[in-house]
């Protein structure tokens, strides 16, 4: 059975590039333009890990971390941000809000092939 990913990208080009190369890896994908999508499609799936951009229109993606982390089903999913603010402080304030890794834009596949292995259980 394939890990379910839940991508949160409001920008569709972003969000269709991050599918398809997580496709390609082997896994099965789910995606969300917003915070409300996002919300409903972790109240119905339990993903493995999920994919999210910290800026998302109006929405801060940090508020969707918080959320999860106030679950207890979700509160060990494990969050990776990926985020254009690649600032020190912006990366730490990202993994204060409970994000277990950060990626820069634009998106090193390498990168984040590395840190999704670390954060998933082998299969």
């Amino acid at each position: 059975m394939k890990p379910v990913i839940l991508v949160v990208e409001d920008n569709p080009l972003n969000a269709e590039l991050l599918s398809s190369w997580l496709e390609m890896e082997g896994y099965e994908v789910v995606a969300g333009d917003g915070l409300e999508q996002a919300i409903a499609v972790l109240r119905s799936d339990q993903p493995a890990l999920v994919l999210l951009d910290i800026g998302l229109g109006s929405d801060d993606g940090l508020s969707l971390v918080s959320w999860m982390r106030a679950q207890p089903a979700l509160r060990p999913t494990p969050v990776i941000a990926v985020s254009a603010h690649a600032m020190v402080t912006d990366q730490q304030r990202m993994l204060d809000a409970g994000c277990r890794a950060f990626i820069a834009k634009p998106i090193n596949f390498d990168q984040l092939r590395k840190e999704m292995r670390r954060l998933l259980p082998a299969e």
